[in-house]
């Protein structure tokens, strides 16, 4: 292959220094999407139907089978736990993140208490109660998140916990005291949920009407 004179001849010069307040090109990139932050959200999302799968093999009722599927149930909340914790610890936030980490949260509680409910082990009022107030939140961030973010607080973490942790008491073949502890923990997951959802109106109003940053991105 033959070479131009004027690659040849074209004198050599130095790249230009960086400006302050310029970072190199893959620096603006941001965080990869194929990060351990995102692995552990898709995860949940694939445990979901597993779980539901599980819940309901046989008449629902199994003893193996809903060890199991308190076995998954457990498994997925844990990443939930996690994930959002190494996003913000390592700076890997991304948006796709804080779309699909809701979505995953919202999917398993969901089918969990629906399902417990068509098996007739949960009343469908609490059921109403937790899956209502988790799709009026969402509908509420949608409409105020142009005029500000509410950050999460302790309140939504909160109820989160307590939600999962009666619902896992609830899935479980127990027997003696310990099967009625589930009950309780799952009334008290209903006031934390009914509390937190008012709480998150409230926040929502005031970034609505007045701009000012909220208090409780409550999930």
């Amino acid at each position: 292959m033959s070479v131009q004179p004027d690659e040849t001849d074209r004198p050599w010069s130095a790249p230009a220094p960086l400006r302050p307040g310029f970072a190199p090109a893959q620096a603006e990139t941001g965080p990869p999407l194929l990060n351990i932050a995102n692995v552990l959200t898709m995860l949940r999302i694939a445990i979901v139907p597993l779980f539901v799968a599980a819940l309901f093999v046989g008449d629902g009722h199994q003893t193996g089978w809903r060890i199991a599927a308190a076995a998954l149930f457990g498994l997925a909340a844990i990443t939930d736990r996690f994930d959002g914790q190494l996003a913000r610890k390592y700076g890997l936030v991304t948006d796709f993140g804080k779309l699909a980490d809701p979505i995953a949260d919202k999917a398993l509680i969901g089918s969990a208490v629906i399902g417990l409910s068509l098996l007739g082990d949960l009343a469908w009022w609490i059921t109403l109660v937790i899956c209502g107030r988790e799709i009026g939140v969402t509908l509420l961030r949608l409409i105020v998140v142009r005029r500000g973010v509410i950050p999460a607080g302790r309140g939504g973490k909160l109820k989160t916990l307590v939600q999962s942790l009666a619902i896992a008491m609830v899935l479980l073949p127990l027997s003696g005291w310990s099967a009625g502890i589930g009950m309780p923990l799952m009334y008290l997951a209903v006031a934390l949920t009914v509390g937190t959802g008012l709480d998150y109106v409230g926040q929502a109003a005031r970034v609505w009407f007045a701009g000012g940053p909220g208090r409780t991105r409550g999930v």
